[in-house]
């Protein structure tokens, strides 16, 4: 039996015949999914250039971001790492499961030996946390954006704003009032994202979040701040007032699950240049508002976006829209409580140019007819899965008001969505002639 053939020589790499400078204009034309997936796997060449063309990265071992991270990734511009700083849990059993957490592209395994299985004892120690930073900050001086977990010592920070001198966004998680102190260090921070210290989830006890102490410290220190999202946050009148005194350029502001004092709402009129207001989760907006003659308004005001919050305080929404009145654009996603009556308050904003409404499940299509059709300035209008709207509940006036707008959005009704996008196959109707009773 004669033996097999040798297997054919393989082909030579054509590629090693290319300069670094033309095969990196060569993978920048990639797509960002194929450069970090199949381009990187084709040999060690390659996976070390595609590595200096990534701009964004999301760690998820700490132990990567002092020794390998320079090395692998050395021109990044966005980093994040928040993942990376939750430390692992111990080890569990060979044949139990770990359940995982999952919440948006963050994923963490749940330690059930601990209690609570994600607390304050899951996140690394400060020490090892200050370490990282300070080797982020000697490696990537042309770092933009910077996600993180917030220390009690402020080294760590300190150590990214001088070396890290063009950095204009940062997020902070875990956020405290003394860990606002190394803020004002970055001399062109213009996005800042602070998620407070929960003591439910970080367990830090009495004394930890963000209060008007905090406030203060970051409104002093970060006067070139263009949008500033706050989550989680406590405080009142007299921290939002400062931060609207000295942010002179902020024109977006987010307030995520406040848990603010009475009263911050008329603080917002400081805010001389704010152009969007956003407010997310908060199941409250505000306890007391005080009188309406206090209240103020954000004169550039063009944007009011309420996003997951309930809207069952009449008085509350009273003041919001009084401090809003000069919104051109409001939006209300997911909030619960907006009845007919609730609804009718946003009529004191006059000059409202689009409306946008979803999943508000209680509002009716008189309710909603009795705002817009004092608006005569509404140009465009969107209403989706808003159930108790309905299209035989159309009057001659919505009507005519639809035809002069220049844009509709108009899907109130799964149902009807449904209808539409069936007209014309012939499906619906066939039931009657198949399934007819002999």
């Amino acid at each position: 039996m004669a033996a097999a053939a040798p297997p054919p020589p393989p082909e030579p790499d054509q590629t090693l015949a290319l300069p670094d400078a033309l095969l990196l204009r060569v993978l920048a034309c990639l797509p960002e999914p194929h450069l970090t997936g199949a381009a990187s796997l084709v040999c060690r060449r390659w996976t070390r250039l595609a590595g200096r063309l990534r701009r964004r990265l999301a760690v998820r071992d700490w132990g990567f971001v002092a020794h390998r991270l320079p090395y692998r990734f050395p021109d990044l511009a966005d980093l994040d790492l928040f993942p990376a700083s939750i430390a692992a849990p111990t080890a569990a059993a060979p044949h139990a499961a770990a359940p995982l957490l999952t919440c948006g592209a963050l994923s963490l395994t749940l330690d059930t030996s601990a209690d609570p299985p994600l607390g304050a004892c899951r996140f690394l120690d400060d020490d090892a946390l200050d370490r990282g930073l300070a080797a982020v900050a000697a490696s990537f001086p042309n770092l933009r954006r910077l996600s993180a977990t917030a220390a009690a010592e402020s080294g760590g920070l300190m150590a990214i704003a001088g070396g890290c001198l063009t950095l204009q966004e940062l997020e902070l998680h875990r956020c405290t009032d003394l860990a606002l102190r190394p803020v004002s260090a970055f001399a062109h921070l213009q996005i800042l994202r602070i998620v407070a210290a929960s003591p439910a989830l970080y367990g830090t006890g009495e004394g930890g979040g963000v209060t008007d102490i905090g406030l203060t410290i970051l409104a002093h220190g970060c006067k070139r701040l263009v949008k500033l999202e706050l989550l989680g946050c406590e405080g009142s009148y007299d921290g939002i007032a400062a931060v609207g005194r000295c942010c002179a350029m902020l024109e977006e502001l987010t307030i995520a699950d406040h848990r603010m004092d009475g009263g911050w709402l008329a603080a917002l009129a400081f805010c001389g240049n704010l152009k969007t207001l956003r407010l997310q989760g908060c199941s409250r907006i505000d306890d007391d508002p005080g009188p309406a003659e206090h209240l103020g308004a954000c004169l550039t005001l063009e944007s009011l976006q309420l996003h997951r919050c309930q809207l069952r305080d009449r008085r509350a929404l009273h003041a919001l829209y009084l401090v809003c009145e000069g919104a051109r654009e409001i939006q209300v996603q997911n909030c619960w409580g907006l009845e007919d009556d609730m609804f009718a308050l946003v009529g004191l904003c006059r000059r409202v140019k689009f409306l946008s409404l979803e999943r508000c499940s209680l509002l009716t299509t008189r309710g909603l007819e009795s705002v817009i059709t004092s608006w005569s300035d509404l140009q465009s209008l969107e209403v989706v899965s808003c159930n108790k709207i309905k299209d035989e509940e159309i009057t001659p006036a919505l009507s005519e008001l639809f035809s002069n707008l220049k844009e509709l959005k108009w899907r109130p009704d799964n149902k009807s969505l449904l209808a539409a996008s069936l007209v014309g196959t012939g499906m619906g109707k066939k039931g009657r002639v198949f399934f007819k009773r002999v």
